[in-house]
């Protein structure tokens, strides 16, 4: 049978992927991701300090050398290069209410859609990105809407199928892809199906969920979400849930379960929608603590490379974009193996933060140099990375870093120099604050910090993002200093630099443990990123470069006082500069 070879095939992917990984190094190791999302109730870590003594093996690299093994191969071979889009993750319910009654809908977003892109290249005014993520829009008897009750229709807070097709017509007049949220792993306790199933044994979905007394199951065990019990009690049994009661966990060794998912999916295809991100896309088979491992993880592959191959009859160009909550190379690679496009970079995140938190220079180049090797070859040349900071389940990026704009810009400039497709997840890019509980990191969106904008949610009180808390997207649009023209000036280089748009990334020792630096490179062009995460000036030597023709422009920078005399290279503080 098909299946039973596809379940083979990915256990041999697996480990394949288990054996290539061991040359990774730390920043990649399974340390994070037993927190999961939403309202579980569990609270996700940031590892700050992750990464920090990642790749001191090469500390005795000579400053402004590519710290690759062989320079001159890596020069000369073909570069499995990274299609790019920049993403923006959009709570809808917080973003732009067009109607007056406090929450956001589709309409809204409508409205701001020329804040994200206007579609004009030569507008200055506009974020720049290319594609929006709106998180759940089905309806939903749950403020955050991870709890479907009907997987075919709109929230009717956010408006209706007609403005759902309006807004996608609006977005592709400006180039922007949409991308919804697709939550199949289980649906609300309110969903006609799971309703009847509840009600009666007999009925004809029953086994759509998982009864541990229908199938033979003694309820114990520990959620592999990291939200205690998986097994609720009702009507005398007890179905599975593993983030919470209110989320009864779909059978998908139900063919009938996997059949309605495919066609699901295809629907909104159908419809218009560019892609999905795929919402706790390894806890289709992973429930229990008990579950993890390589037979549960070739079980989940085989499921998501057959509706895959469904979603490929619509649409072979759809992006599919894994919620693979965890920090291994080798738990995220299968999963890129004809399954999904991307999985979340969840380590990278903490990287990225880490980095600019210390003020210090953690090579999570080297690392990423070398696990793009082994997505590149399990994925046969066909992923792209998925860069964060932070998203809906985490504390604000700001908060993290304590209000501090420097380290704010900083963590930008990281973002937005890195492969593949970064996201953004709204109002990151004015600075917003929040920390859990989650209604006080999905915030409304703050237009204005007078409170003026006609179109300000506001479904939920704000406690982190007051006025006298944040500036507010009317105050920072003119301010040059400010971090929403900081996002806008990085978004526009890599629209403008084929090597930041779609370039493969290399190390590169600068020799200077405050300043961060890397190789962008296509196979036609090249550019070197340098931040300074320092608060004082810092100097990096450039000579003694290797793999081809030194860079020798200063082709962009966030502070027009940094300067390139030779092969040194100043640097003010808090800097972020392009060489080609």
């Amino acid at each position: 049978m098909m299946k039973q070879w596809s379940s083979r095939r990915s256990w041999a992917v697996w480990l394949s992927c288990a054996a290539l990984v061991i040359g990774l190094l730390a920043g990649c190791s399974d340390s994070g991701g037993t927190s999961e999302q939403e309202e579980a109730g569990s609270t996700a870590q940031t590892g700050q300090e992750q990464g920090q003594n990642a790749g001191k093996a090469e500390s005795a690299q000579e400053p402004g050398r590519e710290a690759d093994t062989s320079p001159s191969e890596s020069a000369q071979a073909e570069v499995d290069e990274q299609p790019s889009d920049v993403y923006y993750e959009i709570f809808v319910r917080s973003f732009y209410d067009s109607d007056g009654d406090g929450v956001g809908d589709l309409r809204g977003v409508i409205e701001k859609l020329d804040y994200l892109n206007d579609g004009n290249p030569d507008t200055i005014d506009d974020l720049g990105v290319t594609g929006i993520w709106l998180m759940p829009i089905n309806p939903s008897p749950s403020y955050h809407g991870y709890d479907v009750t009907d997987y075919r229709a709109i929230h009717p807070e956010y408006g209706t199928l007609e403005d759902f097709k309006a807004l996608l017509a609006e977005a592709e007049k400006r180039g922007i892809k949409v991308i919804m949220d697709l939550v199949v792993n289980h649906t609300s306790t309110e969903h006609p199906w799971f309703k009847e199933a509840a009600a009666d044994p007999n009925s004809p979905t029953r086994d759509w969920y998982v009864w541990a007394e229908d199938q033979g199951k003694k309820p114990t065990g520990s959620s592999a979400a990291g939200s205690g019990t998986p097994w609720h009690e009702l009507n005398g049994a007890h179905y599975m849930g593993t983030f919470w009661g209110g989320m009864p966990d779909l059978n998908f060794d139900n063919p009938k379960v996997r059949e309605e998912m495919k066609d699901i999916g295809a629907y909104w295809l159908e419809m218009g929608v560019d892609g999905f991100r795929i919402d706790a896309a390894k806890h289709i088979y992973e429930d229990l603590m008990s579950d993890k491992g390589e037979a549960t993880t070739a079980k989940n592959t085989a499921w998501w490379q057959e509706f895959r191959s469904r979603m490929n009859e619509v649409n072979p160009d759809a992006y599919i974009v894994g919620e693979i909550w965890d920090n291994s190379a080798a738990v995220i690679a299968p999963y890129l193996d004809k399954a999904f496009d991307s999985g979340f970079n969840f380590g990278l995140g903490e990287s990225m933060i880490g980095a600019v938190t210390n003020e210090k220079d953690n090579n999570l180049a080297f690392t990423l140099e070398r696990t793009y090797g082994l997505f590149s070859k399990v994925s046969g040349g066909s992923f792209s990375d998925a860069a964060f900071l932070t998203n809906h389940d985490m504390n604000r990026v700001m908060t993290q870093l304590n209000g501090n704009l420097d380290h704010a810009k900083m963590a930008a400039g990281i973002l937005l120099t890195m492969p593949g497709n970064p996201f953004i997840y709204y109002g990151e890019e004015i600075g917003m604050r929040g920390a859990k509980p989650d209604e006080q990191i999905r915030e409304p969106m703050i237009w204005s910090n007078t409170g003026s904008d006609k179109g300000q949610t506001t479904w939920e009180p704000l406690k982190h993002n007051r006025g006298d808390q944040v500036e507010g997207v009317v105050q920072q649009t003119d301010d040059p200093g400010s971090l929403l023209s900081r996002y806008r000036t990085l978004i526009a280089w890599r629209h403008e630099m084929p090597a930041l748009n779609r370039g493969t990334i290399e190390s590169f020792a600068s020799g200077n443990e405050s300043v961060m630096a890397y190789v962008r490179r296509t196979n036609d062009s090249k550019a070197l990123v340098v931040h300074n995460l320092s608060g004082k000036e810092q100097r990096v030597e450039l000579a003694g470069t290797s793999g081809g023709d030194p860079f020798k422009a200063l082709a962009k920078t966030t502070d027009d006082r940094a300067a390139l005399n030779g092969s040194s290279l100043t640097l003010p503080p808090y800097t972020t500069a392009v060489l080609e």
